[in-house]
Order: structure tokens, then sequence, then C-alpha cells
């Protein structure tokens, strides 16, 4: 889930959405609550001064009424108010003892009023009384006014007004209201959406340069969409840009240049120790040749046979340290001389390793003479383990040696040679590479192909 999920958040325009998005919904939401307290409160004081008004306006004219005992009067003008507000369940019009003397409800006339229990809202400075009543219809509020006329106290009005008005005003508002927050809030969504892309455009072209620049790839200079700080910073991108892939080309141009020089260097090296002996003369070029024929036959990638033919011209480096007495001799060296002959291919490890740029050519300059069975030397490697450079320059040494004249020896035919190579497969030499090797100078024609091999 988290592999699903998680991703979608790595875009930036994603990020600056959903955060305005968010921030949205938050004050859109705080903005509703506030405004609908606001209204709800609005309309209930709307609604409770309306009825303290009628109560008010009632008990000013009931005094006249009681004292002319006009209640024909009294009647008519609750008749009246109770049906022009249907929000109002009861008017009751009472004397000092409770009397009904006036109701809406004709029937509670004569009757003592009770007025149901409730909790007491407030009490204005006119001595007129709140409380909330709770009834089966719902709660409603019970207003009572005293009747004062010339000071004295001539009775009260009761006015009741049903609360569910209230309460369906203020849902109708809520209503509305969520519908107009719900508009504000879509608009608000396209918005951002479109705010994010506006913003975040000109980020993602940025981004995509870097991975373009970073991969060496060439692209037309990034468009400047405003002259803002992002448009400083498209405009600085692109001078870098140019900038970079301008010295880029520069170093790459002096990095060829410096290879071309370095191979020259290394091929000069070569022939320079293989001229110690005129016997030896271009064998180290020889046996590149080979090594690389080789390679291509066992399907190495350009890069790889680069680096194979550089190992193959070091792969003798290490005489430089042998004697010329060892080294030159004609006859058969003695076992102490063996010895020292032997280490060679340390000696050449060892010059080497003084160069950071030459490292990766020790493994094969220092194993060319493993065997396959481990019986090899400097140190015993067997089978795999031998690296595969060192494998191929083993086969392409001693097919050069042996098919070049030496100064205790004539060259072995070519045939010969074959035949004693192919014998060694899986002693001295890889048997997967000495079958590549068989099939590579059968394909050319032996001799022609040694022929060949001597004149490059």
């Amino acid at each position: 889930m988290s592999k699903i999920f998680f991703p979608v958040f790595k875009s930036i325009r994603t990020k600056v959405a959903l955060f305005v998005f968010f921030l949205l919904i938050l004050v859109s939401l705080v903005f509703y609550l506030v405004t609908l307290s606001i209204i709800k409160n609005h309309i209930s004081q709307e609604v409770m001064a309306r009825a303290e008004s009628l109560t008010r306006s009632i008990a000013s004219t009931a005094g006249y009424s009681f004292i002319s005992q006009d209640l024909l009067g009294l009647d008519n003008i609750v008749f009246k108010i109770k049906n022009s507000n249907f929000d109002i369940e009861y008017i009751a019009i009472v004397d000092t003892q409770k009397k009904i003397l006036v109701h809406s409800d004709i029937k509670k006339i004569g009757q003592n009023f009770s007025s149901p229990e409730g909790i007491m809202s407030r009490k204005t400075m006119d001595s007129l009384l709140i409380k909330e009543i709770p009834g089966p219809k719902g709660n409603f509020f019970e207003l009572n006014s005293p009747i004062v006329f010339m000071d004295k106290n001539l009775g009260s009005v009761i006015l009741a007004i049903n609360k569910s008005i209230l309460t369906a005003a203020q849902k109708d508002v809520q209503r509305k209201l969520m519908a107009v927050f719900a508009a504000i809030l879509l608009i608000g969504i396209t918005s951002s959406i479109l705010l994010s892309i506006f913003l975040t455009k000109p980020i993602q072209q940025l981004a995509a340069g870097v991975d373009r620049l970073k991969k060496g790839k060439r692209s037309e200079p990034l468009t400047v969409y405003s002259r803002d700080e992002l448009g400083r910073l498209t405009e600085s991108f692109n001078e870098m840009t140019a900038t970079l892939l301008t010295q880029r080309d520069k170093l790459t141009q002096y990095a060829k240049e410096l290879e071309e020089a370095y191979i020259s260097t290394v091929k000069v090296l070569a022939a320079a120790i293989d001229a110690r002996d005129h016997y030896t003369l271009g064998h180290s070029t020889r046996v590149a040749q080979l090594s690389v024929l080789l390679g291509q036959e066992i399907g190495l990638k350009k890069e790889q046979l680069e680096e194979l033919q550089i190992a193959s011209l070091f792969h003798d480096v290490g005489k430089i340290k042998i004697p010329d007495d060892i080294l030159l001799k004609k006859g058969k060296l003695r076992p102490p001389e063996w010895r020292e002959m032997k280490r060679h291919p340390e000696y050449g490890a060892e010059i080497l390793s003084k160069a950071p740029s030459l490292l990766k050519y020790i493994p094969a300059v220092r194993h060319h003479h493993e065997w396959y069975d481990g019986s090899g030397y400097p140190d015993g490697l067997k089978g795999e383990k031998i690296p595969l450079q060192a494998a191929i320059i083993s086969i392409a040494d001693v097919f050069e040696a042996m098919t070049s004249d030496r100064p205790y020896r004539k060259a072995f035919s070519e045939k010969e040679v074959l035949k004693t190579m192919d014998e060694l497969a899986g002693k001295q030499f890889n048997p997967r590479l000495i079958r590549s090797f068989l099939r590579l100078v059968r394909k050319k024609r032996p001799r022609q192909a040694t022929n060949l091999w001597k004149k490059q």
C-alpha cells in the first residue's frame, strides 16, 4: 500500500495543491462555523426581540382596556396577533390572581393560569421574564410582561413562542451556507490546482533540465515563464548549462588526447621492454593483438577489449627488474635464476601499483602465468578464480612464444603448437578459451593467421 501511496507525494505540484487544498478546507470550515454561529445568534435575537416587542405592545395596550373593562378589545388584539404570527403557541392575559381574562384558546378563559416548569432564561429591566419550557412539539419560550398602569400592577401578558420555528430557520440558513461554502471550496480547489501548475511548472522544467544535464544530454535552453525569482533561476541555469557543456566538450577532447598519448606511451614502454632481447622484440605487441582477437571471438565489449589490449602490452613489464644475465641467458636457467625469473609477474604488479590509473591492469599482469589446474605462479590460482584477462593473455603469450625463435631453440610449427595447447586444455589453459582460440586460428587458416599477426 505504501509503495503505491507515497510516490504520489513526490511531485511538488501535488504537494502544493494538497497544501492549498487542506488550507482552504480549514479556512472554509472555520469561516463556515463562525458565520453559522453569528447567523444563528442573529436569528435567535431577532425572534426574541420580536416576541418581546409583541409582549410589551400587548401589555401597554392592555392597561387601558383593564381600566375600561374592554376585554373584547383585548381579545381582538390577541386574536389578530396570534393569527398573524404562526410561531406563537398561545397568548394569555391574566389578572394579579393569575385568572385568565383573555386567551388565544377561548376554552381556557376563566381558568387559573398555570405555567409549565421551565428554565429561567433572563429577566429584562422592565421586569419581563423569559424562560425556556420543554413541550411535546419541541421547546418553546414563554415571556411574561407585567401590565402596569399609573404605577399599579393590573396583571400580566403571557406569550409563548415555538422554538422549532427558530430551529427551522436556522437549518434553512445552514443549508444555504453549506451551498455557498461548497461553491467557494470548489472554486478554491480549482484555483489551487491552477496555481500549483503555474508555480511548479518552472520547477519541474528545472528538475528535468538537471536530470538531462546529469545524464550528459544536450537540450534546448529552458523557457523563462516569468521575471521573478524562478525566472532568474531559470536564466542562471541556462547559463550554467551552456558553460558546463562547453567545459565537458573540452574535457572530453583533452581526455581523448591524453588517452591516446597514454596508449602511445604504453606501447613505447612495451617495445622498450621487448628490445632488451632482439628475440622478443615486438612480443608484447603481438600478444596484445592475439589477445584482442580472442576477446572479440568470445564477445567482449569495446571497453573490455581496450583494457585487455593495454593489460597485454603491460604483461611483461616486471621483466625490467630481471637482471640481463638471467633474462638474456642462452642456456637453461639454474633453480635460483628460474625462481627470480618467475617473480616478474609480481614485479610487474608492484610497478603498476605506483600509479592509481594503472591499478585495474594488475590482476591480468600478476596472474598471466597461473595454470587452470592451480599449478601456476605466483599465487597458484585455479579454474575460474583466474581473472579472464589473465587467462586470455596466458594463451596468447604461450602461442606467440612457441611460434617464435628463442636463443635456446627454434620456433615450433603452428600445427605442433596448436596440438600441444589443445592437450593442455584443462591443465594449463581454460578449456572454453582454448576451444575459442583454436576456432579463431582455424577460421583464418593457421599459417596465414600466424604470419598476419607477426606482421602487425
